[in-house]
Formats: structure tokens, sequence, C-alpha cells
């Protein structure tokens, strides 16, 4: 019995220091300047990033989720035609609609379109998106269909009730690692008319 005890506290004592650690690991995010924060939104103004980009038939997260992450995983992990691993950034952004969804990693900021290796994979595509000014709201927990639809409606609310044109997908960020238990950051956003 108390050996047990204790095994369960060394148990739960693990896992508290890798959660801990995971919120504390130093991984690079996608830049952008906060513009204006409003009461339930920030605006906020992306430049132009160098992504790799998924797309796929998937109608939902829980369609997109999976499969997408692990092709551009084995793009970041060394499927490309020089072996290159490249690091994790965040958001993992991900743009989920009735027609065509898709699934995009930033790549880091030392990266540029002509100087990343070309993906084995075709289906995998480097893109560089234009600056935009977008509304961002913030969630916390695991993300599901149910949540991004939520705090999408939300933000649409919000939107309106400011009288900013917003034009596009509402997009879903993801922040965290599925592992994550505690600490989790999730964001939906959409470019706006702005000034």
């Amino acid at each position: 019995m108390k050996k047990s005890l204790v095994i369960i506290a060394l148990l739960t004592v693990l896992v508290f220091l890798s959660q801990t650690f995971l919120i504390m690991a130093q991984t690079e995010t996608q830049n952008y300047k906060v513009i204006k924060t409003v009461k339930d939104f920030e605006i906020r103004l992306y430049p132009a990033a160098t992504m790799a980009t998924v797309s796929m038939n998937a109608k939902s997260y829980k369609e997109l989720a999976s499969p997408g992450f692990r092709k551009l995983a084995g793009y970041i992990f060394g499927g490309n035609a020089s072996n290159t691993k490249i690091a994790m950034t965040t958001p993992v952004h991900m743009d989920i609609n009735e027609s065509k969804s898709s699934m995009s990693f930033v790549m880091p900021a030392d990266y540029m379109k002509n100087n990343l290796p070309k993906p084995n994979d075709t289906s995998v595509n480097i893109i560089v998106t234009k600056e935009e000014y977008v509304a961002a709201i913030t969630f916390s927990g695991y993300a599901d269909d149910t949540s991004i639809k939520a705090y999408a409606k939300k933000l649409e609310s919000s939107l309106k009730e400011n009288g900013i044109e917003y034009e596009g997908n509402f997009r879903f960020l993801g922040y965290n690692a599925p592992y994550q238990f505690v600490g989790r950051k999730n964001e939906i956003i959409v470019q706006i008319k702005y000034p």
C-alpha cells in the first residue's frame, strides 16, 4: 500500500514537471503587433509569413487535425529533399470550411520560401501569406468542433457590435502539443477591414 502511494506521488510529480516544462519551453511564435484591445478580442497586424500548407477535403477539425498534422510534421521532421529537420513553431493554422480546408505550420523566421527544402510529399506546399489585419479571440482547454464554432460565433457577434467588417473564413490557431494538459491556448482569427 505504501509503495503504491509513493509510485503515484512520483508519477504525479513527473506529470507536473513535464507540463511545467512544456509551458516554459521556448518555441518560436509567429510575430504580430497588437493594434487595439477591445472587450472580447484584439485587433492585430500580422506581417507576411512563410508557411508549409496542406489542403484537404476535410470539413471539420476532427477530420483535418490528425492527417494534416502528420503530413506537415513529416515535412519538418526531415521529409524533404535535403532531409533537413525544421523547428516546430506556434501556432498551427487551420482554415476549416465546407469546401476545402487547410492546415499550415509557420516556418521559423530564418527561413524564406527560397531557402526551404522541397517537400517530399507533393501535397505539402510552401506559401507566403500577405500582411493582414485580423481580429483574434482567445480561449483555453482542448479545442474541438463545438468550441471552435462557439468562439467563431462569439467573435462574429463582437465584431458586429463594434461595427467592424470582416472578410473570409474564421480560422483556428492552436498553440499546444496534444500531451500538454495545462496552460492550453487556442484562438479564432478572421481578417478584418482596418483601419
